[in-house]
């Protein structure tokens, strides 16, 4: 590989660095929801099937609470696909990179497909410039699904011994870990500007109605108002270079 493109044995080595915050992260919360979901009534075989067949962190935190709260499932349903329409975005973002896939290859990656893969795959594409369809099930499934399917399990099996993340200071890693791979993810004028509006736009609707809400919101409103921004030269011309390449060459 020549020129400016990282090699890709390299760039795997950056992406498990990447990684190992996200990891830590989804082990401690998938801690969390365990309890969470065993305090709330959920037996282990239903706990653990939520985390493998639903696999959404806030979505089934919000699920749990809701339950324990004696609401209907016509608004779990409701508040759960609102919390996860964001995933579309993701989608869309990453289908030129995975275009070339089968569709039940595609499909499967849609089940995994959370903000930690969509942040560490896109910035992983991006690093190598191409597609890397092996790197993506690495950051996929090796930092967010193990961890937070194992972490499920000793929650719901074994809380009682387990101590509070939060007590640990662990709510703390996943934001910093995301703020960080996030930074990487700016590489020009339009993505700082979506970036800025989408986290404004998520504060302020968080505080005035609710963050789960907020969430939804920024998710919306950050790329449509980033593609409103006139590209510079530089961006025009790596638009129309046709980045990213579509199709994955890679074994």
């Amino acid at each position: 590989m020549t020129g400016a493109t990282p090699d890709l044995r390299h760039a795997r080595r950056r992406l498990l660095a990447d990684m190992s915050g996200i990891a830590a992260s989804a082990f401690a919360f998938g801690l969390v929801f365990g309890l969470s979901a065993r305090a709330t009534g959920y037996s282990p075989l239903e706990a653990v099937a939520s985390s493998v067949l639903v696999f959404a962190g806030a979505a089934q935190f919000a699920a749990v609470g809701l339950v324990a709260a004696g609401v209907g499932w016509p608004l779990i349903v409701l508040t759960t696909f609102l919390l996860n329409s964001r995933h579309l975005l993701y989608a869309a973002a990453l289908r030129p990179w995975v275009a070339s896939r089968s569709t039940a290859e595609r499909a499967a990656m849609a089940h995994v497909l959370t903000d930690e893969a969509f942040a560490l795959a896109s910035v992983h594409f991006k690093r190598l410039g191409r597609p890397d369809s092996r790197g993506y099930w690495l950051a996929a499934i090796g930092a967010v699904f193990i961890p937070w399917n194992v972490a499920t399990i000793m929650g719901v099996v074994g809380g009682s011994s387990i101590a509070d993340p939060t007590d640990l200071g662990l709510d703390v890693v996943f934001p910093a870990a995301m703020a960080g791979i996030a930074v990487a993810l700016i590489v020009g004028r339009r993505e700082l500007v979506a970036a800025a509006a989408g986290v404004a736009c998520a504060v302020i609707v968080g505080l005035a109605v609710d963050p789960r809400v907020g969430i939804v919101a920024g998710g919306l409103t950050g790329p449509l108002v980033g593609m409103a921004v006139p590209a510079t030269p530089k961006e025009a011309a790596r638009d129309a270079s046709g980045e990213p390449p579509i199709g994955d060459p890679l074994p």
